[in-house]
């Protein structure tokens, strides 16, 4: 995979000076990293610019098998070592990764077209899991007493194995951090990775290789493939032991489908419509402020971002001046540096898929507040952050996830409604509740169906609390990462029982009459005893 340098004439931040040049950005990385066999490839477009940004190869269905046989002998080594020794690569990554940050700060941005800001949440997600599963692996892996049929008599141990190799599908939008959020503690585990990321964010991909490398990964044990994701992604799901897909729902369904054929597991986060609540007690400006990082962090392009903004009567007035001039205040920019608030979308087809959203609501009777403007002359894929009301259900953003910076804002007049409105519709990912009561908070939160619900907070206090687990439900997705379950899912449970003197069957020469009799006053005197 080779990339070509961006052109030195990009837009620059409307805001302040010219940004860092672009020739200081590490686009030349992960050469001959991807061993495909086909000559076909794709180009990657710079979101800033427009221009081709590098050429990511089609690997074929040799390259998938070769990918996938070295994982697994690398696997098979990596097993054999110890939990500890296994988790201190993950620690010396976690440092390796603050200090190199800059190196890859750039790279997401070229391949996302992101914010500087937005792009370091990447890189604090990624220390973050690497150092809480690096701690608490061994901890949660350990071998397990349990209780034994027979108190005293059997001696049972719940182990852990890894599963073999876990393919892991990633979007663009966060290339960093959904590459390595499943893969780190899939590799603390035992197993090896096979990770497919899309074109927009597969230099990101192999950097990230790299460093694992460096940090002191056998090679071979985390492996790169790129091609078309309807070619390449069914291939690495009919390889793999273990799938973990970030994505639509709709490509979430056939992943579940392909993973049930080969009678496989996956952990599917998919798509949201989240909602953002205000209170009658909330603290206005507070909310304000919330709702502006909810809404556009990656310029909308997050599926745990708010998009639905549902607020008290009382406070709705204030709540949308305060909303409204926040927004109004951020900075669009394409530097490479933090002056800019917010970049740009991803692509041609991003920019007219959440125009066109804005366009139907606004032709069917929205009210737009500010925004709803594409920004060519800060970039091509630029776009205003935008805030509409009066958005009703015929409306396609009423109920369709836009991914972009996009809030529709509701009111409502009590605490039924807003959670009646939260849940409504089909996803069910992320919610965030503004009070100034956080217990109230927490019993409102505990009714919306929701993987994670933060109060006042946007989404970072959940989704950074790594000992709970993150996901959806209904088709925001199934299973979760994070916490426990986020690396037990790449592992196998097995049952170890050792019996001792007495076996669990009738003693030879013993009626089997008699011993279900004695089988029974027993089971009934252990009941009684709580046992």
């Amino acid at each position: 995979m080779t990339a070509m340098p961006l052109p030195g004439d990009r837009p620059t931040d409307h805001t302040g000076p010219a940004p860092r040049s672009a020739s200081s950005a590490p686009v030349p990385l992960g050469r001959a990293a991807i061993a495909a066999s086909e000559d076909a490839s794709t180009t990657s477009i710079a979101p800033f610019s427009g221009a081709p940004l590098g050429h990511v190869p089609h690997c074929g269905p040799d390259d998938i098998d070769r990918a996938f046989a070295a994982a697994r002998t690398a696997a098979h080594r990596w097993s054999a070592r110890g939990l500890r020794e296994r988790a201190a690569v993950f620690l010396r990554f976690h440092d390796l990764l603050i200090r190199h940050q800059d190196e890859v700060l750039d790279l997401i941005q070229q391949e996302t077209g992101k914010a500087r800001r937005d792009a370091f949440d990447e890189i604090v997600d990624v220390v973050l899991t690497a150092r809480y599963y690096g701690r608490r692996a061994p901890g949660l892996l350990r071998p397990r007493r349990r209780r034994g049929a027979l108190p005293l008599l059997t001696a049972t141990v719940e182990v852990r194995h890894p599963r073999g190799v876990v393919g892991v599908v990633t979007p663009w939008n966060y290339p960093l951090a959904l590459a390595l959020s499943d893969a780190v503690p899939a590799l603390i585990a035992g197993n090896g990775v096979v990770c497919k990321p899309d074109f927009q964010g597969a230099f990101t991909a192999v950097w990230a290789q790299g460093l694992l490398r460096r940090a002191g990964l056998p090679d071979g044990l985390f492996q790169v493939v790129t091609g078309p994701g309807d070619v390449v992604g069914p291939s690495v799901v009919a390889h793999s032991d273990y799938v973990c897909f970030t994505g639509s729902a709709d490509t979430g369904r056939a992943v579940a489908a392909l993973a049930g054929r080969h009678l496989i597991g996956c952990t599917l986060e998919l798509g949201g419509k989240n909602a953002l609540i205000v209170l009658d007690d909330a603290d206005v400006d507070a909310a304000a402020e919330g709702a502006v990082r909810s809404c556009y962090t990656s310029a909308g392009q997050l599926c745990m971002s708010a998009e639905r903004v549902l607020v008290h009567t009382s406070r709705h007035d204030a709540f949308l001046r305060a909303f409204t001039d926040k927004t109004r205040a951020l900075r669009l920019g394409a530097s490479l540096d933090y002056r800019a608030d917010m970049g740009s979308l991803v692509s041609a087809a991003r920019l007219r898929a959440v125009h066109g959203h804005i366009q139907d609501a606004v032709a069917r009777g929205a009210h737009l507040v500010t925004g709803g403007r594409p920004r060519p002359e800060l970039g091509p894929f630029f776009y205003e952050p935008t805030i509409l009301t009066g958005v009703t259900d015929e409306m396609s953003l009423h109920h369709q996830e836009v991914f972009g910076p996009v809030a529709a804002v509701y009111p409502f007049s009590d605490e039924r409604e807003a959670v009646e409105r939260a849940n409504s519709g089909s996803y069910g990912l992320n919610a965030s509740v503004w009070t100034s009561r956080p217990a109230r908070g927490r019993r409102l939160g505990m009714r919306i169906r929701a993987g994670t619900v933060s109060v006042n907070e946007a989404h970072a206090a959940a989704y950074a609390s790594l000992d709970a687990p993150m996901g959806g439900m209904r088709d925001s997705g199934i299973n979760r990462r994070h916490g426990r379950d986020g690396i037990l899912n790449y592992t196998e449970a097995q049952t170890l029982a050792v019996q001792r003197a007495v076996p669990l069957s009738a003693p030879t020469g013993t009626a089997d009459q008699s011993y279900a009799d004695r089988i029974s006053r027993l089971l009934l005197t252990a009941k009684r005893l709580g046992l």
